[in-house]
């Protein structure tokens, strides 16, 4: 497994970039490659998104500072920003036996032990894709899968500012909040101090 600290990027090119690294997997140019993240303002719709889940214009998104762009990942909207976390691993899915439904399982399981790691009890809420302190969503998972190769990933807030979300039905999923690990532990929680963790669960997950 490679791991590439892409530092902030803009969503766009980054997504550019998965897609090769996707094709360079797929013909085995390249080994498994864990990507981290941050980007600027955005909210990427997913294949299953919903207009009535954007609570702005697009002018007010505008005014904000907040860049929205489709893609093609699964799920409905969501908000990444400085000081988020966001996780490609362009992993071919092999690696959870070629079981998409085991995949989604062990993405989740990376998130659940980095909670654990930093104290605090991540669980799952199905029928919803994600990780969960209690009733608030700490990490949100959307996925796009070709020829057994996955992109896209998972959002997990360190210490970026939650008001954006109040802008959106975040995920689709109506009267729940999120939260972050500096919201939780009552510290500040930088995204440089939770890649390390990151990196480990995964190791320890997918065995890499």
């Amino acid at each position: 497994m490679k791991v590439v600290d892409l530092g902030l990027m803009p969503y766009e090119p980054c997504a550019e970039l998965q897609a090769t690294t996707l094709e360079d997997v797929v013909e085995g140019r390249e080994q498994p490659t864990l990507y981290f993240v941050e980007h600027p303002p955005v909210l990427t719709l997913g294949a299953n998104f919903h207009e009535s889940n954007l609570l702005l214009t697009p002018a007010q998104y505008e005014e904000r500072g907040i860049q929205v762009v489709r893609t093609a990942r699964g799920g409905d909207v969501t908000y990444h920003g400085p000081g988020q976390c966001v996780i490609y691993p362009i992993f071919p899915l092999t690696m959870s036996g070629k079981d998409l439904h085991r995949w989604m399982r062990d993405l989740e399981e990376t998130m659940i032990l980095t909670a654990s790691s930093f104290g605090l009890i991540g669980r799952r809420f199905p029928p919803h894709t994600g990780v969960w302190i209690g009733d608030l969503k700490l990490a949100a998972i959307g996925v796009k899968v070709r020829r057994w190769v996955s992109m896209h990933g998972i959002a997990i807030n360190c210490n970026n500012s939650l008001e954006a979300f109040s802008t959106i039905i975040p995920c689709g999923i109506q009267g729940y909040g999120v939260t972050s690990l500096t919201q939780e532990l009552g510290r500040d929680v930088t995204v440089a101090e939770a890649k390390p963790v990151i990196e480990a669960a995964f190791r320890t997950v997918f065995g890499a």
